[in-house]
């Protein structure tokens, strides 16, 4: 514990030493795409822009709503070194916020930000930390240059706001810069934040009527002919695409698309995630939010490896929630956290011939089905433990001062 800072420190040298010093540390394709993608709204062609300076076999286009180009726009100003330094460097400061903010949601806090942690729990915070860094979701979000811990960052931060005005226009914004947070929405439903729901569904409408109002053309292009064209966003049956449809697809040999059997799948992990909820106690915020991001992961057509950043808050459910002391809490946090750290979809990147080729043997498609399988785990286990606990799963003791109402 006394060592914490240190560690991380050691850490995030280590990673910005590999960024600056070895041949591939600054492609930063991702961010490369914000940026240069972003610029390109100066010419009025967003969506017809692609960037294939390191990736020749798939252009990369930008695939955010254009509200995403009017926030990153002003990044192109800039020199693109110094963009891409303090954009990992914010990123880890951001994950260090996300864990913080998760301890914090699973124990209760008083006035978070004015007294903040107790020293033992700020080093825990700090080991979560360094941890991260090096979890497949993490790595390769600082690898791309994503923007994935930042929005997971803006969801929790809602979560935590007694406001609704501030609750709702947080998960709007950041939903309005990537779709995928809009889940967010479904556990203020569960929480019955009516006001909070219903703000973000408005704030999310305000990012598509600043759209059209200053880049109308693009915003027409996104909305009416690119939404839900999830081949514009990258090859499906990737085993880098842990979602429900890749794993799926990957399985029966070809893309499901959005068919019987996905909506099969669908209703499953919709049954399965409700049950879960129902097992959590009242108090329990942290298992609730991490329940709704993973659902939202395995809904989504296309969910990256680098997506499931979610799975750094659930691990710490796992080990510090109201379930921790169980054996089955241990297991599963300790597969998880090997699967991560490993990085399994990369090492099974390996033996895919072409990102395009969905059909492969079957022990590698099953391979590839690793987060949704122990995600159904995950969730099977909350089930399970909610039915045999002398009391209901997730009930934690009352906070001095809930974030939550």
């Amino acid at each position: 514990m006394r060592l914490a800072p240190l560690l991380l420190f050691v850490s995030v040298a280590a990673r910005m030493a590999w960024s600056l010093l070895s041949a591939n540390g600054m492609n930063l394709v991702d961010l490369h795409v914000y940026v240069d993608g972003s610029a390109a709204l100066l010419q009025g062609d967003l969506y017809d822009f692609t960037y294939s300076e390191v990736t020749p076999d798939f252009p990369l286009p930008f695939t955010y709503p254009p509200f995403a180009a009017l926030v990153f726009f002003p990044l192109h100003y800039l020199p693109f070194p110094v963009v891409g330094i303090g954009w990992q460097l914010a990123t880890i400061a951001a994950l260090y916020l996300l864990v913080r903010m998760s301890i914090e949601l699973l124990h209760g806090t008083r006035t978070a930000w004015t007294r903040g942690l107790d020293h033992r729990w700020t080093s825990i915070a700090l080991l979560w930390t360094v941890v991260g860094m090096w979890t497949e979701p993490v790595r390769t979000t600082l690898d791309y240059g994503q923007v994935n811990v930042f929005l997971a960052l803006g969801a929790m931060v809602a979560v935590r706001s007694t406001r609704w005005w501030v609750a709702g226009g947080l998960v709007g914004f950041v939903a309005g810069i990537k779709l995928t947070p809009a889940v967010t929405g479904l556990y203020f439903v569960l929480r019955r934040r009516w006001k909070d729901a219903v703000f973000a569904a408005v704030a999310f409408g305000g990012t598509v009527a600043l759209s059209y109002l200053l880049i109308g053309n693009e915003a027409r292009t996104y909305f009416e002919h690119l939404l839900g064209d999830a081949s514009r966003i990258g090859p499906v049956g990737s085993v880098w695409n842990q979602s429900l449809r890749g794993a799926i697809s990957r399985v029966a040999g070809h893309d499901v698309g959005s068919g019987g059997v996905w909506l099969v799948g669908v209703a499953v992990a919709a049954a399965l995630a409700w049950l879960a909820w129902r097992s959590l106690g009242r108090d329990d915020l942290l298992g609730t939010l991490v329940i709704v991001q993973l659902f939202g992961l395995l809904l989504s057509p296309i969910s990256w490896s680098h997506h499931w950043v979610w799975l750094i808050p659930m691990s710490i459910w796992l080990v510090h929630g109201p379930l921790a002391d169980r054996l089955g809490s241990k297991i599963l946090a300790g597969a998880w956290l090997t699967s991560i750290l490993v990085g399994v979809p990369w090492v099974l990147s390996f033996f895919q011939d072409s990102i395009w080729l969905i059909s492969r043997p079957g022990l590698l498609a099953w391979l590839g089905a690793v987060d949704v399988i122990g995600t159904a785990a995950f969730f099977l286990w909350v089930i399970y433990a909610g039915r045999v606990s002398p009391r209901p799963a997730g009930r934690s003791p009352a906070p001095a001062s809930r974030p939550d109402r």
